[in-house]
């Protein structure tokens, strides 16, 4: 059967499935039960008559509008063919999840209140609801495998709210599956949304003094991920990625394996199992979304029995600005003199790693080393130094070569790497996913994922997989004006929902909205200095790559120290101030010490924070801000050191696409 004709089929089966949540049925035999949050503030009911629906609200007033759910299986019916009378059952759960990789905190609050559905047929439905948010998740009961054709899941709106959502651009030759899951926000009206716009996940939605939602996904495996269509009505249709039927190479500098034909169903699985959950947060304040966890909370527990040897870090990275090097005898490069410089920038500043990122080896042969490349002595110069080494992966080589790779680089002592350029979240592609973190526990090696679908709860399953892309980041100042103060204040409250991400901050050279320009090897930032400083606190990610030119980083040793000191796990994160795209105040906590950063849109703005969540009376103070003339010269900045106390107001000032930060230590 035709690709195209195989997606219009999936696509005629949603619009089919969309036309029935216009029907209501007021059966006598319908079972409707409602629960609420530990707080009582969000109430969620659900109602199994012939279909099953659910609603949100939140302080009384509509959320979420009677919404179906629903599973079609091939041979088995689907999970709306024999809704008899289930059997209920409700708990209520107060734990504490101690984080091994604590992103925003080490103690995480597990509170909530559950209702299931046990059906005669082998299927349950079990819904959560928490202070912060509410889900819900399938569970099937089958003694053999089952394919799943499709699922519904609608998330129908009782007013036609702002849409924030990263839209897929299609591909030449490739179907609409296959993207890198970076893309810029749009913001639209939900009904000006159609079946033709496919959005990854996660997405925003707004309406007036409503609170805020985010729609995503938790404990994504074996299974494709979420996309999102609109309807053209207050109406969000999940959409997910037909299974590969076959396959094909696309080789070049980056190659990769791409779906040159698809299944006519979306999944063929074991027929005992748990789906993934379907999430909606849920904030009444716009600080309250950077401080969410619930994806993590929902996901399965850590599957790495002693994390002792996960160790989150900073480190270097030099392929956005290309290795270009300045104020040093040798000709920069892919090579063993500049890896040594990195190296040797690394121990100065605090930095516990160097990342060697692609063309350090053939990408298509990890054994295939560049000539101007010796691994022996690198090596053995980093462990003089005390420095970690990761390596750069393809991820297609690095799935052919999984095991000699990572016996070589346990060889090395690299405990961690970079896999790239996967671009897809059907079934098969998150397979890979699991299958290599479970490889690279095994040889107790860390891992990101670049190339790569939002992480889903996935860092919690599995810890050492510390973070991943899925976000549209500092490389893109290479070629693009993406990147834009406004876009920067978009993902602490989007994206950093659904876990870490690698935006690989850093950049030393900035420009204004009238100065930057794309500039290949002289990379640029769009916004100030200190916002890209900023960015090491506001954005969680356990492993941070600096991603800005240590020639130019050493001839800043004050400024270059500040941000070698900054933590990349923390043990108490608060969201002192924020509004969603505006401007955000983020302060986190590891030992006695705390930083706080701030990040602006390209409106200039002063704030003035309250001290008074400080325990200890008296810090010392350093503080990175904007320049007077960052409005002009973006890498302009201050430093100012200080003593403070808890009684004292912080007073902010920044530029257009400007940041602030200080640590504060404890005296």
């Amino acid at each position: 059967m035709p690709q195209t004709h195989q997606f219009t089929i999936l696509l005629s089966q949603r619009v089919l499935l969309f036309g029935l949540l216009a029907l209501s049925f007021v059966a006598r035999g319908a079972t409707i039960r409602e629960i609420s949050s530990p707080d009582g503030k969000t109430k969620l009911s659900v109602n199994i008559d012939k279909t099953v629906s659910y609603a949100i609200s939140y302080d009384g007033a509509p959320l979420l509008a009677p919404s179906q759910i629903d599973l079609f299986l091939s041979n088995e019916g689907k999970l709306s063919d024999r809704l008899n009378k289930p059997k209920v059952t409700t708990r209520s759960v107060n734990e504490v999840i101690v984080s091994p990789v604590p992103e925003k905190r080490k103690h995480i609050p597990d509170v909530y209140n559950e209702i299931s559905f046990r059906f005669s047929a082998p299927f349950r439905l079990t819904f959560r609801v928490y202070n912060d948010g509410a889900a819900y998740r399938i569970e099937t009961f089958f003694k053999d495998s089952i394919i799943v054709k499709n699922e519904l899941a609608a998330f129908n709106f009782p007013d036609n709210p702002h849409l924030y959502f990263p839209e897929v651009v299609r591909r030449v030759n490739q179907d609409q599956f296959h993207t890198s899951f970076e893309e810029p926000y749009q913001i639209k009206t939900l009904d000006s949304v159609l079946a033709k716009n496919l959005c990854f996940t996660p997405v925003l939605l707004a309406a007036g003094n409503s609170p805020k939602i985010i729609i995503t996904e938790s404990d994504l495996e074996s299974y494709p991920g979420m996309f999102l269509t609109g309807t053209g009505k207050s109406t969000l249709l999940g959409a997910f990625a037909p299974y590969p039927k076959a396959e094909k190479v696309l080789a070049g500098e980056y190659s990769q394996v791409y779906v040159s034909e698809r299944e006519d169903f979306i999944a063929k699985t074991k027929g005992t199992r748990a789906f993934p959950w379907r999430v909606i947060l849920i904030a009444p304040e716009d600080r309250m979304l950077p401080e969410n966890d619930l994806v993590y909370r929902l996901a399965s527990p850590s599957r790495v029995p002693d994390p002792s040897w996960i160790t989150p870090r900073k480190s270097t990275e030099e392929w956005i600005i290309t290795e270009n090097l300045f104020n040093v005898p040798f000709k920069s490069g892919i090579n063993t003199e500049t890896y040594k410089y990195y190296i040797d920038f690394a121990k100065q500043f605090g930095f516990e790693q160097v990342l060697m990122d692609a063309g350090w080896s053939d990408n298509n042969d990890l054994f295939k080393i560049t000539p101007s490349i010796n691994m022996e002595e690198i090596v053995a110069y980093a462990k003089s130094k005390q420095i970690k080494l990761g390596m750069w992966t393809l991820a297609m080589t690095l799935d052919k070569q999984m095991e000699p790779a990572l016996d070589q680089f346990n060889k090395w002592g690299v405990d961690f790497i970079m896999t790239d350029f996967i671009d897809r979240d059907d079934q098969k592609a998150v397979d890979f996913y699991h299958k290599t973190a479970q490889a690279c526990a095994n040889h107790k090696i860390m891992l990101m994922f670049h190339g790569a679908f939002k992480p889903a709860g996935f860092n919690r399953t599995h810890p050492h997989a510390l973070t991943r892309e899925a976000v549209l980041g500092s490389e893109y100042n290479i070629w693009s004006d993406k990147a834009t103060p406004d876009h920067n204040l978009l993902l602490p409250f989007i994206r950093m929902t659904s876990g870490p991400m690698d935006y690989e901050p850093g950049l030393l050279s900035n420009g204004t909205k009238s100065s930057f320009r794309p500039i290949a090897e002289n990379v640029m930032s769009f916004g100030t200095r200190t916002q890209q400083l900023a960015m090491f606190v506001v954005y969680e990610s356990p492993i941070q790559l600096f991603s800005g030119n240590p020639s130019q980083g050493m001839m800043e040793p004050d400024f270059m120290s500040l941000l070698g000191s900054i933590p990349t796990t923390w043990d108490t994160t608060m969201v002192l101030d924020a509004k969603l795209g505006d401007y955000i105040v983020t302060a986190r906590k590891k030992g006695n010490d705390w930083f706080i950063g701030a990040m602006n849109d390209l409106t200039p703005r002063a704030l003035t924070i309250s001290l008074d969540f400080l325990k200890q009376h008296k810090y010392d103070a350093t503080i990175c801000e904007d320049g007077v003339n960052a409005d002009r010269y973006a890498a302009d900045y201050k430093l100012i050191s200080q003593e403070m106390t808890s009684t004292d107001k912080l007073q902010i000032k920044m530029a257009p696409g400007g940041g602030f930060l200080i640590r504060l230590k404890a005296k």
